[in-house]
């Protein structure tokens, strides 16, 4: 089951309290200091970071079974760490980007 964690939206104006992902050549703020759970990403030039998340806002869901959700799906970004005892992916679904996040139990 999903349980939406909260909203990426892409910008190219700096940000407040920004930080920098330097193996994603993104900042990116923190979703949890903003009561409507935004997450601003601003790419540097040269990411690698797909298109559609470098420009169309996605919605992140915290997933129990990552593995499973990722069947059959349209894989943008494979698993890969998210921070401490989280995993993370990226799909496609309706012409949007989706983050999954995987905590460790």
């Amino acid at each position: 089951m999903r349980k939406i964690n909260h909203f990426g939206v892409p910008t190219t104006t700096p940000q407040p309290g920004e930080v920098y992902a330097e193996g994603l050549k993104v900042w990116l703020t923190n979703f949890n200091e903003s009561p409507n759970k935004i997450e601003y990403l601003r790419f540097e030039e040269g990411s690698w970071m797909p298109e559609l998340i470098q420009k169309v806002a996605h919605i992140a869901y915290e997933v129990d079974d990552l593995a499973a959700e990722l069947e059959g799906a349209k894989v943008l970004v494979e698993p890969m760490p998210g921070g401490e005892n989280l995993t993370i992916a990226f799909i496609e679904e309706e012409g949007i980007a989706l983050e999954l996040m995987q905590f460790d139990k």
